[in-house]
């Protein structure tokens, strides 16, 4: 394996409290040392990270790349690609494939297909039950046992909370961690946006806040009652940041993440015919994204996510309601943190320890950290860089963004992925 000196960079590495300008020092996959040059190194290549962010790889805690199952919407091979250039070195797949991972040979499927794709880091997400029905508990061992790093029902409901409570303790039973995305399926009434100003002037079917904060309070008491490590996933609205916060304070193991997309959009910038806007959860208030803001800040939300769904053509066209849900998120990650640090929102080392250090510490991954030790996951970025989202610029096969041909500023100009430069800017 090479040996890799990256110099003249701004390290930032919030697990080890270091931002200082220095190197890093790499060999054989591995982080030897930052700052001081190990005794006999020789580098066979140099990166000069001038004027430039040395930080650990992004971890994103959720994506769908679409395969297996619907490759007309994009690949492994696409996804990766625009991950690799994202600066994302680890991401967790969610379950709803076709078919869904809820036995061993779909885990293994996804593995494979991961190492096709020249991109080792995949962790699959493992079903919570079977086929995502709600109904029949998956085999969560054999999962586990297959790679999957965690449980979850992605998007879909569970019938009722005594199925629940029992997923709940066998998880726990195995120390797995319950990837939850609190949304109360029939409260939510098949709907396309927020239940607020925006979706009554449309005349759109609302989702209430209540759908989520319900959820969440049955899961917070089931966590309680079963001792099961939750993460919550994809949270949107004020009140439910509050339940988290009372949560955490009084000592329940829990964490939480939030998409980028919610600490920057609300239904107020919803183009009524526009579906890049329809997700979910919706795009909720101002006062929401601000208790977002605010709840990242705090810590009381560990983390960032992308929660990419890329989608062809033809999934976003038609009425808004009538479109499927879901941003083409990746690349737009760290520009979109950037801007964030930019309005005094979060710091710098903060934003990156959200997209790194505390998704490993959810995940209890070795990673999300330039430790002398650990792979070195790595990403180096131009926080001043600017560039505009076009084709040209864009490596996902979905186009389904809301931010298509806005200018953003950061990029990423090398992707390390355990030692191994997976992305060059201009390469």
């Amino acid at each position: 394996m090479s040996q890799i000196h990256i110099q003249h960079g701004r390290i930032i590495d919030p697990a080890n409290n270091i931002d200082r300008v220095g190197s890093v020092y790499i060999a054989d996959g591995k982080i030897v040392s930052v700052t001081q040059e190990p005794a006999g190194f020789s580098p066979d290549t140099v990166i000069d990270a001038d004027n430039q962010v040395v930080c650990p790889g992004f971890i994103d805690l959720s994506t769908r790349l679409r395969e297996p199952g619907q490759s007309r919407k994009a690949t492994f091979k696409s996804e990766t690609a625009a991950a690799a250039s994202a600066g994302v070195t680890t991401m967790c797949l969610q379950p709803d494939t076709v078919p869904v991972i809820d036995t061993a040979a779909v885990a293994e499927l996804v593995k494979d297909l991961a190492e096709k794709s020249g991109y080792q880091q995949i962790y699959p997400i493992a079903a919570l039950t079977r086929k995502l029905e709600g109904v029949e508990l998956s085999s969560m061992l054999s999962l586990k046992q297959a790679g999957c790093i965690a449980v979850g029902n992605a998007s879909q409901p569970v019938q009722n909370l005594l199925i629940l409570r029992r997923a709940m303790e066998y998880a726990a039973s195995h120390d797995l961690l319950l990837i939850f995305r609190p949304n109360d399926y029939w409260l939510g009434n098949k709907g396309c946006a927020h239940e607020g100003a925006f979706a009554t002037r449309y005349g759109l079917p609302g989702i209430p806040e209540a759908a989520e904060t319900i959820a969440l309070s049955h899961c917070l008491e089931l966590a309680e009652l079963t001792g099961c490590r939750v993460h919550f996933g994809q949270i949107s609205c004020k009140r439910a940041v509050i339940k988290i916060h009372q949560a955490k304070k009084y000592g329940l193991n829990v964490s939480a993440d939030v998409a980028i997309h919610q600490l920057h959009l609300t239904e107020n910038d919803i183009q009524p015919f526009d579906s890049s806007y329809h997700v979910l959860p919706p795009l909720r208030t101002d006062a929401d994204k601000d208790a977002l803001r605010q709840g990242l800040a705090s810590g009381t939300l560990d983390a960032i996510c992308s929660d990419h769904q890329p989608h062809d053509m033809d999934a976003k066209l038609g009425a808004f309601p009538e479109t499927e849900a879901g941003i083409s998120s990746l690349e737009t990650l760290l520009p979109l943190m950037l801007r964030l640090v930019a309005q005094q929102k979060i710091t710098l080392p903060q934003g990156i320890a959200a997209l790194s250090t505390n998704p490993a510490r959810i995940l209890r991954l070795n990673s999300g950290a330039l430790t002398p030790g650990f792979n070195a996951d790595v990403c180096v970025f131009n926080p001043e860089f600017s560039w505009q989202i076009d084709a040209d610029s864009w490596q996902s096969q979905g186009l389904n963004t809301p931010f298509w041909g806005q200018t953003m500023t950061g990029k990423v100009t090398h992707t390390l992925q355990a030692g191994k430069l997976i992305y060059c800017q201009g390469e």
